[in-house]
């Protein structure tokens, strides 16, 4: 008589509270990617003005509310195809945790929420974050099925919030530092690509359409010249900076940032969630603090 074969049972997370749903579904780790925020009031050496960075606070504020209102918009769209793939089937939503129309709900109190915020900085600040919302959502019902532009957006929403930080606390950023940010939020969308066609299989098992576009040897490609790029761009800041040509120094900390991550992406298949790499990995993270040490100094002596 033949044995029955062996079934393996995977055990899900357990269920989480109402309170912990909406919490896991606004993605606070996500937030990281508005201290952008924070880069113009940095950069043009207000370090000591308070008044600024409360605006500087309120900006970050508005931008973190944007941005989670946006996923839930995105996470209820999504739902169906999330339960299917390996990672995002956790999502509150897609298991269920959280109703599609309480998470409405909360994405429009979000949005009104963030415009409050920027209302008080003139109309600078409300064409940027309206923007932001536009570009957002073409992204969700479009463009992040369209291979190149899909990446290509995520760059722009990232030049989105610097320049609305700048905006915020009026003052000027460099060209060259918009320039550098969209690099490398392009280099990170990239990297989260690769690591999306790691997790299926490459181009066998693509997790959702756009994969279908990519392939590991094409995205490789365009993560070495994005890389480059990125550190070119960076270098040129430094060369033209008008807050001080001492801003040189910082050069190795960015070359060495980028080195680490192409490491852990090459050698650990890391990238699906860039965020969870910039805070886990202690080079990457000493690194960062290296460079935001070293950068004070410099503005606020010169």
């Amino acid at each position: 008589m033949s044995l029955p074969e062996r079934t393996e049972i995977v055990r899900l997370p357990d269920r989480r509270g109402p309170a912990r749903a909406v919490l896991v579904s606004l993605r606070p780790r996500q937030w990281t990617k508005n201290l952008l925020l924070f880069a113009g009031i940095i950069f043009a050496a207000k370090l000591g003005d308070a008044s600024r960075w409360g605006e500087a606070f309120a900006a970050f504020a508005a931008y973190c509310a944007a941005s989670s209102g946006s996923y839930l918009v995105n996470d209820v769209r999504d739902a169906a195809h999330d339960r299917a793939h390996p990672v995002k089937r956790a999502r509150p939503i897609a298991r269920g945790e959280l109703s599609e129309r309480l998470a409405q709900l909360i994405a429009a109190l979000l949005v009104v929420l963030a415009f409050a915020l920027v209302v008080p900085f003139g109309t600078a600040s409300i064409l940027f974050l309206s923007a932001f919302f536009v570009l957002q959502a073409v992204y969700t019902l479009a463009l992040k099925h369209v291979v190149l532009l899909d990446v290509m957006t995520i760059g722009g929403l990232f030049v989105l919030r610097a320049a609305a930080g700048a905006a915020a606390v009026d003052v000027r950023i460099s060209p060259w530092l918009l320039l550098c940010t969209a690099l490398l939020a392009l280099f990170l969308a990239l990297a989260k690509r690769r690591g999306e066609l790691v997790l299926v299989g490459a181009e066998a098992t693509p997790g959702r359409p756009v994969l279908e576009g990519y392939s590991l040897a094409l995205v490789d490609q365009l993560v070495t010249v994005v890389a480059a790029s990125t550190v070119i761009s960076y270098c040129l800041y430094t060369f033209t900076a008008r807050e001080s040509k001492a801003m040189m120094i910082t050069i190795p900390f960015v070359v060495f940032g980028v080195f680490r991550y192409l490491l852990l992406m090459h050698r650990r298949d890391l990238g699906e969630e860039p965020e969870e790499v910039l805070l886990r990995d202690a080079p990457i993270l000493l690194c960062i603090a290296g460079w935001a040490a070293t950068a004070a100094v410099i503005l606020a002596v010169t």
